[in-house]
């Protein structure tokens, strides 16, 4: 059986431009829409093959259905300036990607895709039709078959509705789907249906009488209001039933042979290409061989011979990529080698680069000996500091590093590496800049996958299926482990050497699944690459902190601690360990004969802090204690520990920014952690007056204003929420006279308060039990408080439910630019 696939271009459009960011080519013209519907064909051509095909558009001007009823589509707002800009080029690089493209005047792109479809059909041909808009779900039958390619995004995830999934969906069967919309209306077109009558009423009638030519048989058997609605529009639902119905029967030029595939325009899609600045697709461009005419990119045909399939050139999507496990791997110890190497890497088109190092401090640490590779299973081990007894003779680290310098400060040799920012620092310890940095694997990684690993190690047993030597392997561990610099040259090349060949082939492996997706592929090129070079630049720069102020607050701390510790002795009676559980439980539990709150899991008396917290409402040691860990904690973390991760040579203390920890893409700063540095104590505070400015200079300390909450009302486009942030208003005092039901000008500040918890805790998933115990108040009042918060702001509660279902049917959920946040246990 042949395949006919058919494209809802216009219902794609305008959901690719409202679901892209503001991208732009250099010259400042909008590209955003059209990269979201050619990646939307770049997944269709891969994942749905077909014998033939079309992309269909709504033409511009009236139709039919506007001679019918003049108010058709009335409540549409005009097309953006920035949308209109994009339609030509985007028919343009359709039509040169192979497509067929259909724009018939007079007639709307569902009656176009209504004719084909039962053209194709009647002709026995499987026929799909990829759209996101549910008038088409009325097409549907045996060899009609709905694909929705983007319910959220523009990859994975795609909805199915063949005759069994649309009653699913919608609880009716297809042939119901026209009596279905009459009833509830179709507001996207401006078509009213009965008044209050909404799907769980249509679908009750139609279930109970079997269509609407039935219960309009019966309507004066219906009651109440929605029975009085019904009577009342009952000479609107014959019109309403020309506008909804696809007409499978008008005019149109094309005929299913002219839809056969057609040869890509490579020299028109290079031209396109260039323009809008879509960069790696332009590489793909240029490694696709030609094409036979009547074949199209991305496909695989098939034939009506079950076992022959014609495969033709798969342009714009990633392929499967197939390791490569040949280990030519060489140790340059001469020159000539080095020679041989510098020329491969000036001309290859990427080199991958690795270095090997006596330290993981990027700020310490000092070259033993670098790595390369040009291409898979072949690559390079240069050793330049091994010093242990008998080590063979290497190349002169001086003179040597001169002659690689110009390699790796040239920005037009491109590189490629995993944590490239970590060599950088390396290199920079030499006087080296490391330029042309184009893709780092550890980025890739996690940009595709945040909630897995991203080390290399793991890397290569996900994508590659090849184990690879660890550094545990070749320098011990633990106590045993030695320094690089004492490996065996013929082990360190065989181990470094593997780790630039398995970069670069991770890379050839990963970068075509995530450049194939539009919004990723923005998230990694246009946000984390860039990110990773200022954070190398913020933290070679370091951060200046006074060690003598420090020092003084470590004495004073010490000083209190010792006051506490004779406190505690007193409360209980007798000198204890202050930090030993045992001794504190038995104190606690034993001695003084409070009631355990929970046990730990090997069922002692649990001593952690939420119990003490909840003990020290009632008694006096557990509030001591608590201040002392608090006091404690500060001095061991800070006041004693920052003074000693002082750089000798620059003076500063240098936090690592890592990029690929958290799932959401907030940065977590480690080696110090310079993130939760306390603020809610008087020593937490001082802590932070020790980082200091450089004399003549300032720190500005800036924060956004309920950056949360203006967020949610952009996110959720709630219409309370929106216009209370446009009025300027003290968004958590119009919360607060919502729900306590008084004039904003008698909200008294406890009642702010609460309105405040309620405000930044719901968006965050508090439940009642939650906001009941932060606020100190009944269950019942809390759930009261709620209920009040979603009345007053309805489309954040519905924004936080459809979030859930997208989390439940796609296993992630989206933030604003396309990143994924993944979920897979929340089903």
């Amino acid at each position: 059986m042949k395949t006919l696939l058919l494209v809802d271009g216009s219902s794609y459009l305008y959901r690719a431009f409202h679901a892209m960011p503001d991208l732009r080519n250099r010259q400042n013209e909008p590209t955003g829409a059209i990269q979201g519907v050619l990646n939307m064909l770049r997944r269709l051509h891969k994942d749905y093959p077909a014998d033939y095909s079309a992309c269909v558009f709504d033409a511009k001007g009236k139709t039919f259905r506007d001679d019918i009823y003049p108010e058709y589509k009335a409540n549409r707002a005009s097309m953006p300036d920035d949308l209109r800009a994009q339609i030509e080029p985007l028919f343009e690089a359709i039509k040169a990607m192979g497509w067929p493209l259909i724009v018939e005047d007079g007639v709307e792109a569902d009656d176009v895709i209504g004719a084909l479809a039962k053209q194709g059909a009647s002709e026995g041909m499987k026929v799909i039709i990829s759209t996101g808009d549910k008038d088409i779900s009325q097409l549907v039958d045996e060899q009609i078959t709905i694909v929705n390619t983007m319910p959220n995004a523009f990859r994975k995830g795609d909805e199915i509705l063949d005759v069994a999934g649309v009653e699913e969906k919608f609880g009716i069967p297809p042939t119901l789907i026209v009596d279905y919309l009459i009833l509830i209306g179709d507001t996207s077109d401006n078509v009213p249906g009965v008044e209050k009558v909404g799907p769980k009423t249509a679908v009750k009638w139609l279930k109970e009488y079997g269509s609407l030519e039935n219960i309009v048989a019966h309507a004066d058997e219906i009651k109440g209001v929605v029975g009085e609605n019904l009577r009342k529009a009952l000479p609107w639902l014959p019109t309403a039933r020309e506008l909804i119905t696809i007409r499978c029967d008008v005019g149109i030029q094309e005929n299913l042979t002219d839809l056969a595939p057609q040869t890509p325009d490579k020299p028109k899609l290079a031209e396109l290409f260039d323009r809008f600045d879509f960069k790696s697709w332009r590489r793909e461009l240029d490694n696709m061989p030609d094409t036979t005419a009547n074949t199209m990119p991305t496909r695989s045909v098939a034939t009506n011979t079950a076992t022959q399939q014609m495969q033709t050139t798969d342009m714009f999507a990633p392929s499967e990529y197939t390791a490569n496990t040949t280990r030519n791997y060489e140790t340059i110890l001469t020159n000539a080698q080095l020679d041989d190497w510098l020329n491969k890497i000036s001309t290859a088109a990427l080199v991958c680069f690795d270095t090997e190092t006596t330290s993981l401090d990027p700020m310490t640490a000092k070259i033993v000996g670098m790595s390369f590779s040009v291409e898979a299973g072949s690559a390079a081990y240069l050793p330049l500091k091994h010093d242990y007894f008998d080590a063979p003779s290497q190349l002169n680290f001086d003179e040597t590093l001169a002659k690689v310098k110009p390699i790796l400060e040239n920005s037009a040799i491109k590189k490629v590496g995993q944590n490239l920012k970590y060599d950088q620092h390396v290199l920079a310890n030499h006087n080296i800049q490391l330029n042309g940095i184009e893709h780092d694997t550890l980025l890739q990684s996690y940009v595709f996958e945040s909630h897995k690993s991203h080390g290399m190690d793991a890397l290569s047993e996900r994508h590659l299926g090849i184990k690879t030597i660890t550094f545990e392997e070749v320098a011990g561990k633990g106590a045993k482990q030695v320094s690089f610099n004492q490996v065996t040259v013929e082990v360190a090349a065989e181990y470094a050497a593997e780790d630039a060949d398995i970069t670069l082939q991770l890379h050839e492996a990963m970068y075509p699944q995530v450049a194939a997706d539009v919004k990723l592929d923005y998230i990694y090129s246009q946000i984390e690459m860039p990110v990773s070079n200022i954070l190398f630049t913020i933290e070679r720069n370091g951060v200046l902190i006074d060690a003598n102020m420090l020092n003084a607050q470590s004495n004073e701390i010490g000083l209190k601690l010792v006051a506490l510790e004779n406190q505690a002795y007193e409360l209980a009676g007798q000198p204890f360990n202050l930090g030993s559980p045992k001794q504190l439980q038995e104190i606690l539990f034993g001695k003084l004969g409070i009631k355990p709150l929970k046990k730990t899991p090997s069922g002692t008396p649990s001593t952690d802090e939420d119990v003490l917290q909840e003990l020290a409402l009632d008694y006096p040691l557990p509030k001591v204690l608590l201040e002392y860990r608090g006091l404690a904690k500060l001095k061991s973390t800070y006041s004693d520990k920052l003074p000693r991760m002082i750089n000798p040579n620059t003076g500063r203390v240098h936090t690592s920014y890592n990029q690929a920890v958290a799932i959401t893409g907030r940065l977590a700063s480690s080696d110090p952690n310079l993130q939760n540095i306390p603020v809610r104590t008087q020593e937490g505070r001082r802590i932070r007056e020790a980082f200091i400015a450089p004399q003549g200079s300032h720190i500005v300390s800036a924060d956004y204003s309920q950056i949360e909450l203006r967020i949610m009302a952009h996110l959720s486009q709630d219409t309370g929420m929106l216009n209370a942030f446009a009025n300027n208003e003290d968004i958590h005092r119009a919360t607060a006279a919502e729900i306590f039901g008084v004039e904003r000008s008698a909200v008294d500040n406890e009642q702010r308060r609460y309105a405040k918890v309620i405000n930044f805790g719901l968006i965050y998933g508090m439940s009642a039990f939650g906001l009941a115990q932060n606020l100190n108040i009944e269950r019942s009042a809390a759930q009261s408080y709620i209920e009040r918060y979603f009345a007053r702001y309805p489309g954040v509660r519905q924004y936080m439910q459809e979030t859930r279902e997208i989390a439940k049917q796609n296993g992630y959920v989206e933030t604003y630019f396309g990143r994924r946040l993944w979920v897979p246990e929340i089903n």
